[in-house]
Protein backbone atom coordinates (compact mmCIF):
# COMPACT_ATOMS: atom_id res chain seq x y z
CA UNK A 1 0.00 0.00 0.00
CA UNK A 2 1.39 3.65 -0.59
CA UNK A 3 1.84 5.66 2.42
CA UNK A 4 -0.27 8.53 1.03
CA UNK A 5 -2.96 6.47 -0.26
CA UNK A 6 -3.80 3.17 0.92
CA UNK A 7 -4.53 1.03 -2.13
CA UNK A 8 -1.43 -0.22 -4.42
CA UNK A 9 0.03 2.00 -7.59
CA UNK A 10 1.96 0.68 -10.36
CA UNK A 11 3.85 2.85 -13.01
CA UNK A 12 4.67 1.54 -16.01
CA UNK A 13 7.93 2.15 -17.23
CA UNK A 14 10.52 1.18 -20.01
CA UNK A 15 13.78 0.78 -18.82
CA UNK A 16 15.30 2.45 -21.67
CA UNK A 17 13.24 5.28 -20.33
CA UNK A 18 15.36 6.83 -17.64
CA UNK A 19 14.45 10.08 -17.72
CA UNK A 20 10.85 9.57 -17.74
CA UNK A 21 11.03 7.56 -15.01
CA UNK A 22 13.68 10.23 -12.92
CA UNK A 23 10.23 12.64 -13.42
CA UNK A 24 7.56 10.26 -11.96
CA UNK A 25 9.92 9.67 -9.20
CA UNK A 26 9.70 13.26 -8.19
CA UNK A 27 6.31 14.08 -8.67
CA UNK A 28 5.95 10.73 -6.04
CA UNK A 29 8.29 11.84 -3.46
CA UNK A 30 6.92 15.09 -3.49
CA UNK A 31 3.11 13.64 -3.03
CA UNK A 32 4.49 10.92 -0.54
CA UNK A 33 3.39 8.20 -2.35
CA UNK A 34 4.91 4.65 -2.52
CA UNK A 35 4.76 3.46 -6.57
CA UNK A 36 5.62 -0.47 -7.31
CA UNK A 37 7.73 0.27 -11.37
CA UNK A 38 6.96 -2.25 -13.26
CA UNK A 39 8.82 -2.61 -16.07
CA UNK A 40 7.17 -2.24 -20.17
CA UNK A 41 7.57 -4.78 -22.38
CA UNK A 42 9.50 -3.81 -24.83
CA UNK A 43 7.40 -4.41 -27.81
CA UNK A 44 10.22 -2.99 -30.43
CA UNK A 45 12.83 -5.15 -28.95
CA UNK A 46 10.04 -8.46 -28.51
CA UNK A 47 8.35 -8.11 -32.05
CA UNK A 48 8.83 -11.41 -33.01
CA UNK A 49 7.60 -13.08 -29.72
CA UNK A 50 4.67 -10.65 -29.35
CA UNK A 51 2.86 -10.51 -33.18
CA UNK A 52 1.79 -14.34 -32.39
CA UNK A 53 -0.90 -12.82 -29.41
CA UNK A 54 -2.72 -10.16 -32.31
CA UNK A 55 -5.05 -11.33 -34.67
CA UNK A 56 -3.42 -9.04 -37.29
CA UNK A 57 -6.18 -9.05 -40.13
CA UNK A 58 -8.44 -7.92 -37.34
CA UNK A 59 -6.91 -5.69 -35.90
CA UNK A 60 -5.93 -3.81 -40.04
CA UNK A 61 -9.90 -4.27 -40.28
CA UNK A 62 -10.60 -2.56 -37.06
CA UNK A 63 -7.53 0.35 -36.59
CA UNK A 64 -7.24 0.79 -41.01
CA UNK A 65 -3.77 -0.19 -40.11
CA UNK A 66 -1.48 -2.85 -38.70
CA UNK A 67 -0.33 -2.89 -34.88
CA UNK A 68 2.88 -1.38 -33.85
CA UNK A 69 4.92 -3.46 -32.33
CA UNK A 70 5.15 -0.81 -29.30
CA UNK A 71 1.22 -1.01 -29.10
CA UNK A 72 1.55 -4.67 -28.48
CA UNK A 73 3.75 -3.93 -25.72
CA UNK A 74 2.18 -1.60 -24.01
CA UNK A 75 -0.80 -3.64 -24.27
CA UNK A 76 0.50 -6.97 -22.84
CA UNK A 77 2.36 -4.49 -19.88
CA UNK A 78 -1.47 -3.38 -18.73
CA UNK A 79 -2.24 -6.30 -18.64
CA UNK A 80 0.71 -7.48 -16.51
CA UNK A 81 -0.09 -4.60 -14.11
CA UNK A 82 -4.34 -5.96 -13.94
CA UNK A 83 -2.53 -9.77 -12.78
CA UNK A 84 -0.54 -8.10 -10.36
CA UNK A 85 -3.80 -6.45 -8.74
CA UNK A 86 -5.49 -9.64 -9.52
CA UNK A 87 -2.65 -11.75 -7.52
CA UNK A 88 -2.66 -8.57 -5.22
CA UNK A 89 -6.15 -9.24 -3.31
CA UNK A 90 -6.62 -5.04 -3.19
CA UNK A 91 -10.14 -4.42 -4.07
CA UNK A 92 -8.80 -1.15 -5.97
CA UNK A 93 -5.53 -0.07 -7.30
CA UNK A 94 -4.18 2.63 -9.40
CA UNK A 95 -2.27 2.04 -12.61
CA UNK A 96 0.03 4.56 -14.06
CA UNK A 97 2.24 5.14 -17.38
CA UNK A 98 5.50 7.54 -17.01
CA UNK A 99 4.55 10.50 -18.72
CA UNK A 100 1.64 12.11 -16.43
CA UNK A 101 1.74 15.43 -14.74
CA UNK A 102 -0.04 15.17 -11.70
CA UNK A 103 -2.30 18.09 -10.27
CA UNK A 104 -2.41 19.96 -7.28
CA UNK A 105 -5.37 17.99 -6.40
CA UNK A 106 -4.78 14.68 -7.69
CA UNK A 107 -4.64 13.21 -3.65
CA UNK A 108 -7.66 14.82 -2.55
CA UNK A 109 -9.58 13.58 -5.95
CA UNK A 110 -8.48 9.96 -5.33
CA UNK A 111 -9.95 10.06 -2.12
CA UNK A 112 -12.81 11.51 -3.20
CA UNK A 113 -13.53 8.88 -5.43
CA UNK A 114 -12.83 5.94 -3.66
CA UNK A 115 -15.66 6.96 -1.25
CA UNK A 116 -17.86 6.65 -4.06
CA UNK A 117 -15.95 3.39 -5.66
CA UNK A 118 -19.63 1.82 -5.50
CA UNK A 119 -20.46 3.45 -8.29
CA UNK A 120 -17.54 2.82 -10.63
CA UNK A 121 -15.36 -0.33 -12.09
CA UNK A 122 -12.75 1.80 -13.68
CA UNK A 123 -12.40 5.28 -13.14
CA UNK A 124 -9.91 7.66 -15.39
CA UNK A 125 -8.26 10.48 -14.46
CA UNK A 126 -6.96 11.68 -17.45
CA UNK A 127 -7.99 10.66 -21.16
CA UNK A 128 -6.84 11.48 -24.90
CA UNK A 129 -10.57 11.46 -25.26
CA UNK A 130 -13.43 12.21 -23.22
CA UNK A 131 -16.11 12.47 -25.45
CA UNK A 132 -19.72 13.69 -24.58
CA UNK A 133 -19.78 13.17 -20.86
CA UNK A 134 -23.20 12.29 -19.24
CA UNK A 135 -23.37 13.22 -15.63
CA UNK A 136 -23.71 10.74 -13.24
CA UNK A 137 -23.05 12.33 -10.15
CA UNK A 138 -20.95 14.41 -8.14
CA UNK A 139 -18.12 14.20 -5.26
CA UNK A 140 -16.92 16.82 -3.63
CA UNK A 141 -14.94 19.03 -6.50
CA UNK A 142 -15.69 16.51 -9.49
CA UNK A 143 -18.06 14.80 -11.53
CA UNK A 144 -18.48 11.66 -12.02
CA UNK A 145 -18.88 10.89 -15.97
CA UNK A 146 -19.98 8.38 -18.21
CA UNK A 147 -19.42 8.61 -22.11
CA UNK A 148 -21.45 8.59 -24.83
CA UNK A 149 -17.88 9.13 -27.01
CA UNK A 150 -15.49 7.34 -26.97
CA UNK A 151 -13.01 7.87 -23.88
CA UNK A 152 -9.47 6.89 -24.75
CA UNK A 153 -6.36 7.61 -23.10
CA UNK A 154 -4.68 5.09 -20.23
CA UNK A 155 -2.10 7.49 -18.58
CA UNK A 156 -3.63 7.12 -15.19
CA UNK A 157 -6.62 5.19 -13.45
CA UNK A 158 -8.62 3.15 -11.01
CA UNK A 159 -9.33 -0.44 -11.67
CA UNK A 160 -10.88 -2.66 -9.85
CA UNK A 161 -10.04 -6.13 -8.96
CA UNK A 162 -13.09 -7.99 -9.95
CA UNK A 163 -13.18 -6.23 -12.89
CA UNK A 164 -9.16 -6.74 -13.90
CA UNK A 165 -10.15 -10.61 -13.72
CA UNK A 166 -13.15 -10.28 -15.70
CA UNK A 167 -11.71 -8.59 -18.30
CA UNK A 168 -7.96 -10.52 -18.43
CA UNK A 169 -9.20 -13.07 -19.90
CA UNK A 170 -11.09 -11.49 -22.39
CA UNK A 171 -8.39 -9.04 -23.69
CA UNK A 172 -6.15 -11.87 -26.17
CA UNK A 173 -6.23 -11.97 -29.48
CA UNK A 174 -5.38 -8.30 -29.04
CA UNK A 175 -7.37 -6.63 -31.97
CA UNK A 176 -7.53 -2.83 -30.84
CA UNK A 177 -5.10 -0.16 -28.87
CA UNK A 178 -5.64 -1.29 -25.04
CA UNK A 179 -7.05 1.91 -24.28
CA UNK A 180 -9.71 0.98 -26.76
CA UNK A 181 -10.55 -2.19 -26.27
CA UNK A 182 -10.06 -1.74 -22.41
CA UNK A 183 -12.62 0.99 -22.08
CA UNK A 184 -15.44 -0.83 -24.60
CA UNK A 185 -17.57 -1.03 -21.37
CA UNK A 186 -20.49 -2.21 -23.56
CA UNK A 187 -18.86 -5.30 -24.92
CA UNK A 188 -17.42 -6.33 -21.66
CA UNK A 189 -20.76 -5.04 -19.28
CA UNK A 190 -19.22 -2.80 -16.81
CA UNK A 191 -19.08 0.70 -15.31
CA UNK A 192 -16.52 3.05 -17.04
CA UNK A 193 -16.25 7.02 -15.25
CA UNK A 194 -14.05 9.64 -15.55
CA UNK A 195 -13.67 11.83 -12.79
CA UNK A 196 -13.83 15.45 -14.08
CA UNK A 197 -11.94 18.06 -14.32
CA UNK A 198 -9.49 15.22 -14.62
CA UNK A 199 -6.76 15.65 -11.63
CA UNK A 200 -3.95 15.27 -14.00
CA UNK A 201 -3.11 15.14 -18.18
CA UNK A 202 -0.45 13.22 -20.05
CA UNK A 203 2.82 15.19 -21.24
CA UNK A 204 4.99 13.14 -23.79
CA UNK A 205 7.09 16.34 -24.73
CA UNK A 206 5.51 15.23 -28.32
CA UNK A 207 7.87 11.75 -28.24
CA UNK A 208 5.85 8.87 -27.52
CA UNK A 209 7.90 5.36 -27.09
CA UNK A 210 5.08 3.94 -29.04
CA UNK A 211 4.04 6.41 -32.09
CA UNK A 212 7.65 8.23 -32.21
CA UNK A 213 8.21 12.10 -32.45
CA UNK A 214 4.53 13.82 -33.66
CA UNK A 215 3.46 10.66 -34.56
CA UNK A 216 6.30 10.01 -36.98
CA UNK A 217 5.68 5.88 -36.88
CA UNK A 218 2.04 5.90 -37.63
CA UNK A 219 1.09 5.83 -41.29
CA UNK A 220 -2.67 6.98 -42.02
CA UNK A 221 -4.12 4.32 -44.87
CA UNK A 222 -6.06 5.78 -47.51
CA UNK A 223 -9.76 6.53 -46.43
CA UNK A 224 -11.04 3.32 -48.27
CA UNK A 225 -8.67 1.20 -46.06
CA UNK A 226 -10.42 2.82 -42.80
CA UNK A 227 -14.06 1.77 -43.63
CA UNK A 228 -14.11 -0.83 -41.23
CA UNK A 229 -12.55 1.82 -38.31
CA UNK A 230 -15.50 3.85 -39.59
CA UNK A 231 -17.85 1.33 -38.89
CA UNK A 232 -16.59 0.35 -36.13
CA UNK A 233 -17.12 4.21 -34.19
CA UNK A 234 -20.70 4.98 -35.50
CA UNK A 235 -21.54 1.73 -34.05
CA UNK A 236 -20.03 2.19 -30.98
CA UNK A 237 -21.80 5.24 -30.31
CA UNK A 238 -25.03 3.42 -30.72
CA UNK A 239 -23.44 0.42 -28.21
CA UNK A 240 -22.25 2.83 -25.65
CA UNK A 241 -26.05 4.58 -25.87
CA UNK A 242 -28.33 1.20 -25.64
CA UNK A 243 -25.84 0.28 -22.78
CA UNK A 244 -26.38 3.49 -20.94
CA UNK A 245 -30.11 3.82 -21.37
CA UNK A 246 -30.28 -0.20 -19.85
CA UNK A 247 -28.61 1.00 -16.61
CA UNK A 248 -30.18 4.18 -16.21
CA UNK A 249 -27.14 6.26 -17.27
CA UNK A 250 -28.21 8.13 -20.47
CA UNK A 251 -29.34 11.28 -18.89
CA UNK A 252 -27.66 13.51 -16.79
CA UNK A 253 -28.29 13.21 -12.86
CA UNK A 254 -27.55 16.27 -10.27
Amino acid sequence: MSDGLRLPIWMINLDRATERRAKMEAQFEAMGLTVTRVPAIDGKAEAARLAPMADMPGFAKLMGRPPLSAELGCYLSHLEVWQRLVDSGAEVGLVLEDDVVFHDDFLPAIRAALTVSDQWDMLKLNRIRAKIPVRQGRVGNWSLNAYLGPATGFGAYLLKRDLALRLLPAMLPIRLPVDYEATRFFEHDFRLMGLEPFPSHVDDGGTSTITGQNFAEVTKPPRHKRLGNYAMRAANYLRRAIWLGKHGMLLPSR
